[in-house]
């Protein structure tokens, strides 16, 4: 058996590099960097020239952006909080005015504590307790019931279906930035009403905003500033009345 000596090769000595993948923040201008300033060099691994860095410990580079010290203020909480937050602000902008009202008597007021039904049926009341669904970026449920109100006032029935798809727009649609909360079976029925809508066609869904403001925000709002100051003396602003 013929024996060839193996020729010795060198092994080329290695570096403590890192493939070069895109500018540095210093080279952009130091506007991304936040500080980070490691020196780039031009070394050589197998033969090719590579950028390496006197700083191996250095922490790898945020997931959007080249910054290298992981500065980045990225935080998808905050911004989902700036989308709602900017969602309420569009819907409080698009609701109508108040209604135009007299000053409640100090009766009015005090009967409001003793029957939700009472509030809802007094203009000044109805002001007032909208007054403070707005604090809970929840006054387009007031909103949604006296449009249903209004609609079952309407007798012509062209107006009639133009309300009936004004509302629908407004207020159940999930596109609409004044949507309320209404649960799937109610959704079904209007729906089909709406193929051919009436006066009576969002009597389920009204029903059911009138009963979650009744058990969910008016007990708060018995016990708020808004109803407090009324019942001591104060009055309604010129933005309730």
């Amino acid at each position: 058996m013929c024996l060839r000596k193996r020729s010795a090769r060198r092994r080329p000595e290695l570096l403590s590099a890192r493939i070069y993948t895109g500018p540095e923040p210093a080279e952009l201008g130091g506007g991304m960097g936040g500080g980070c300033s490691d020196p780039l060099t031009l070394g050589t691994v197998g033969g090719r020239e590579v950028a390496t860095t006197h700083n191996p410990q250095r922490p790898s580079a945020c997931c959007f952006c080249w910054c290298c010290c992981c500065s980045c203020s990225w935080n998808e909480e905050e911004r989902r909080r700036r989308r709602r937050r900017k969602s309420q602000e569009t819907k409080m902008d698009t609701l109508p005015s108040c209604e135009d009202c007299l000053q409640p008597s100090e009766e009015e007021v005090r009967l409001w504590a003793r029957s939700f039904d009472k509030l809802m049926r007094n203009p000044a009341g109805r002001n007032v307790f909208r007054e403070f669904l707005r604090t809970e970026y929840s006054e387009e449920n007031m909103m949604f019931w006296l449009a249903c109100e209004d609609l079952k006032e309407e007798d012509n029935r062209s107006r009639v279906e133009a309300k009936a798809l004004s509302i629908y727009e407004d207020y159940v649609s999930i596109l609409s930035p004044k949507e309320v909360s209404l649960d799937s079976r109610v959704r079904e029925v209007i729906n089909k009403k709406m193929q051919e809508p009436t006066a009576l066609t969002f009597d389920d869904a009204q029903l059911q905003i009138y009963t979650l403001m009744h058990r969910d925000s008016y007990p708060r709002f018995l016990s708020s500033s808004i109803y407090s100051a009324l019942i001591n003396g104060g009055s309604c602003s010129s933005s309730e009345c």
